[in-house]
């Protein structure tokens, strides 16, 4: 396949995830504070499809496993929002087990294996664990997301999930310069600083509750 279809896959993905952004990030300066629409997760879960497929034509195991981890959390929120069950049963059985139909074509395809996928040529051993690091404390900010919410019995974005944002961002910026890739470099550029501005307004948030709570004693 052609560069310049795997890397449109690999914009378009970073487009709808900064997207996303942007309308969680315009809804949330409108209300004064961080809020989290349905629609922010459907765009995640459609982002986090197309970069799981980037990932995989990029040979690059540090996307797909940043990818993986997260691509069920989307799903999750969606149930917790209740607007899983309101996709077509067919679409939702597919979202499902794409992630494990990829897994089968990738080894019966004969194309690749384990050992090439972890030792890419392109990507040198200190690098592709940079970039393992780097995706997986990204990641985490959602499962630090998916815990909260599922005590909460609510899908909210906690102040926690904004600062590993933040840093696995930071991380990922590094890895895209040395690795010269221009998705994650668009991609994360513009998320650190819509991270950044989240974590901005939920302190502000807290300094107005507590300024509150001291006025109301």
């Amino acid at each position: 396949m052609s560069n310049w279809i795997i890397y449109s896959i690999g914009f378009l993905a970073q487009l709808i995830f900064s997207g996303r952004l942007i309308l969680q990030w315009i809804l949330s300066e409108k209300s004064k504070k961080v809020l989290t629409p349905a629609l922010f997760w459907k765009l995640s879960l459609f982002a986090s499809f197309l970069l799981f497929v980037y990932g995989y034509l990029r040979v690059d195991f540090a996307i797909m496993l940043g990818q993986a981890i997260t691509y069920f959390i989307y799903i999750r929120n969606l149930q917790l929002q209740g607007e899983w069950k309101k996709a077509p049963i067919m679409l939702r059985i597919f979202l499902w087990i794409f992630p494990l139909l990829i897994v089968i074509y990738y080894f019966n395809n004969n194309t690749y294996d384990l050992a090439k996928l972890l030792k890419n040529e392109n990507i040198p051993q200190w690098l592709l664990a940079l970039g393992i690091i780097a995706q997986t404390v990204f990641a985490l900010r959602f499962v630090y997301q998916w815990i909260y919410s599922e005590k909460n019995k609510a899908s909210l974005l906690p102040f926690g999930f904004w600062l590993l944002s933040f840093i696995g961002s930071i991380m990922i910026l590094i890895y895209a310069i040395i690795r010269k890739d221009p998705v994650l470099f668009v991609g994360h550029m513009l998320g650190s600083i819509i991270y950044f501005r989240n974590l901005v307004l939920l302190k502000k948030e807290s300094s107005n509750n507590i300024q509150k709570e001291t006025i109301d004693d």
